[in-house]
């Protein structure tokens, strides 16, 4: 058994729609949303901004520049923080009793603004979470297993000793990499499942 529980956010814990970023930039920018959708890339200046390295404002600047839309900073995060769906329920209905037997962690490749934006509207569904650890505010992210590793480091707990579940294949592997026990998962049924196996 763990000794830690650590949890990817979005798409684990909160569900994520990036349609809806796309739908709503374009409906400020007055283009089509297939705009967005086909040009987007997750280049440098988006892991700069996820590692605190620049904020919204220079990523939204730099944004403006590779889709060639001229918009104010605030449709810019109209449409950033547009993302969120709703926490999945069966996760976080079985979160309080994970947070008695284990410690429970969040790992998350976050920024300043989505960060206050999940904070400000799903305290509860993270009211149960030991610490959240947001790349913007430990400077790394995943999938690099030295992320994985400094964050086992902050925990106290060796990688090995640690459950972590992820979304996202490429963080699975820097996970497994580091050493931790991870499991790719992304359906809400699924990952609230292999919790409820954890309590058995």
């Amino acid at each position: 058994m763990p000794k830690a529980v650590l949890l990817d956010l979005g798409g684990v814990v909160l569900g994520i729609n990036v349609a809806q970023v796309f739908q709503t930039w374009a409906a400020c920018a007055g283009v089509t949303a297939d705009h967005f959708k086909h040009n987007w890339i997750m280049d440098e200046a988006y892991e700069l901004h996820e590692t605190g390295d620049i904020d919204f404002v220079e990523y939204a600047r730099r944004q403006a520049q590779h889709f060639a839309v001229d918009m104010p900073i605030s449709d810019w995060q109209a449409g950033w923080n547009a993302i969120w769906t709703e926490p999945y329920a069966q996760v976080v209905s079985v979160l309080p009793e994970i947070a008695q037997r284990f410690e429970l962690y969040a790992f998350s490749n976050t920024n300043a603004v989505h960060a206050e934006s999940f904070l400000t509207r799903y305290p509860d569904a993270l009211a149960h979470f030991n610490t959240l650890f947001l790349s913007h505010e430990i400077g790394v992210r995943k999938p690099h297993p030295q992320a994985f590793r400094y964050v086992c480091d902050l925990i106290d707990i060796q990688p090995q000793e640690v459950l972590f579940i992820d979304d996202n294949a490429d963080n699975i592997n820097g996970a497994r990499a580091a050493g931790l026990d991870a499991h790719h998962l992304h359906k809400e049924y699924d990952i609230a499942q292999k919790l409820r196996r954890l309590l058995a």
